[in-house]
Order: structure tokens, then C-alpha cells, then sequence
């Protein structure tokens, strides 16, 4: 199974780097002018997690009209040591330039192309629930690269109303919507009960990414990228940080 978990790592900050990529580098982690080649260079996944939250910032800075940024600015924006930043822009084969930092716009596209997020990724949603609406609704994911194409429920008083801009499916018709939509990513907001035989299913139809929010541990495949996203075991660690925070003598 190839399972990522989504709850936070501790990030380590990596020695400082240098502001210019050498030759090997360059041959390792290559990416096109037009944003869309990437070499096939493995970044590790706590890059790829700051990945995320650097784009965020750069898309910020964008939509500001900010045109250049400097690493330390771009670092403190996402959270991290501007060492840290450079050690994970190399893995995207992207560095700025000593004492005029980086361009915003084209940071941006690498990025992005880094991260996949050139190609076309249509989603799925699986339970049409309290979260399921909530997430077929969110206007974020259309910016970020991501068309919600269709949502399903098992409930026939769901079955039919509108959600947004969609029409929920019969789960029953699972399948022949995957295939007709095209969708090649799932999120799954069920109960745990039919979490796996729905999953299941999802991958017997081809579907390679699955997000889960089911509070249960799900057995796919070893070609299928699997995260799971438990909030209440996130709050679960923020309780546990909040205790220690409070008794005296000891630190979150």
C-alpha cells in the first residue's frame, strides 16, 4: 500500500544553500520553459508538503502584484528558515539570484509544474454529507488546478439535489460516472462502516489517488497513492500540545 498520512511532521531545516545551481543539479531536476516537463527527480515528502505553502505564498504575492521576493521574505510568508527554502527549491531545480531573490511568476510555474499541478486533475467525491457538500462547494480547488466533477451518495433522498454547480449521483452508478467524467482523483467522505468496500471499488475502477477523511485505516494497492486526513486525531495532538502548554514546567 502506498499510504501518506496528512497529520504534520516536525520539519528539520536543512544547511544553508547556495543562491546559484550547479551543472548536476540542472541535469537532475530539469524543468521546461513551458512549465510542463519535470524531470523524474523523487523530492522527498516533507518537500513536497513546504512545496504546497510556498505556492500559496507566491500565489499571494502574485495576486499583490508583487513581482520579485527575496528567500528570507518568501520563507517567514511560509513558515520556514529561508536555509530550509532553498535546500527544498533545489529539488525543482529553481533558485534565485544573490541579492535580487527570486520572480515571483516564474517560481510560481515551476512550482506548480513540480507539484503536477499543470496537468488536468478531475475529482470525484464520494458522500454527500455535511463535509462532501461542504467540500463540492469550495471554490479553492478550481484555482489550485483541481475541477470537482462529480459527486456521489447511496441516499435516495440525496440522490438528485444539487450541490453547487453539480447533481448528486447514485453511488450505484459509481463506475460508469468515473469513467464518463474522467475523474482520476476520489476524496471520500464516508462513514467507516463503507469506507473500504467504496474504495474498493474506486480503484477496481482505475482511480490511482484517493484522499480519505473515513475514520479507518483503508487497505489499497501498492500503485494507489492513499492520504487520509483524521481530524479527530488532529485535535486529539492539539489537545495533548495545549496540556503541556498549561502545566507548569513543561513545554508544548
Amino acid at each position: 500500500m502506498s499510504s501518506l498520512d496528512s497529520s504534520p511532521q516536525a520539519v528539520q531545516g536543512a544547511p544553508d544553500g547556495a543562491d546559484t545551481q550547479d551543472a548536476a543539479d540542472v541535469q537532475e531536476s530539469k524543468i521546461a520553459a513551458d512549465g510542463k516537463t519535470v524531470a523524474a527527480k523523487q523530492i522527498p515528502p516533507a518537500a513536497v508538503a513546504r512545496l504546497t505553502l510556498y505556492l500559496r505564498a507566491l500565489n499571494t504575492l502574485l495576486a499583490e502584484g508583487v513581482e520579485r521576493v527575496s528567500s528570507e521574505s518568501l520563507a517567514e510568508a511560509s513558515g520556514v528558515s529561508s536555509a530550509t527554502l532553498r535546500k527544498d527549491l533545489s529539488h525543482v531545480g529553481s533558485y534565485g539570484t544573490r541579492g535580487v531573490g527570486y520572480e515571483v511568476q516564474y517560481l510560481s510555474r515551476h512550482i506548480a509544474a513540480a507539484l503536477g499541478l499543470t496537468h488536468d486533475w478531475k475529482v470525484a467525491i464520494v458522500g454527500a454529507g455535511n463535509l462532501g457538500k461542504a467540500l463540492a462547494r469550495y471554490g479553492g480547488f478550481e484555482s489550485r488546478g483541481f475541477d470537482v466533477v462529480a459527486i456521489f451518495d447511496a441516499d435516495q433522498m440525496v440522490v438528485g439535489n444539487e450541490v453547487g454547480w453539480l447533481r448528486v449521483s447514485d453511488a450505484a452508478d459509481l463506475e460508469p460516472v468515473l469513467q464518463r467524467t474522467g475523474a482520476n482523483m476520489v476524496v471520500l467522505a464516508l462513514p467507516a462502516a463503507v469506507a473500504q468496500g467504496v474504495c474498493d471499488r474506486v480503484v477496481a475502477a482505475g482511480v490511482r489517488s484517493i484522499l480519505s477523511f473515513a475514520p479507518v485505516m483503508l487497505q489499497v494497492p501498492d500503485d494507489v497513492n492513499l492520504r487520509k486526513v483524521d481530524m479527530a486525531t488532529e485535535l486529539q495532538i492539539l489537545a495533548y500540545h495545549a496540556q503541556r502548554a498549561q502545566t507548569p514546567g513543561q513545554t508544548a
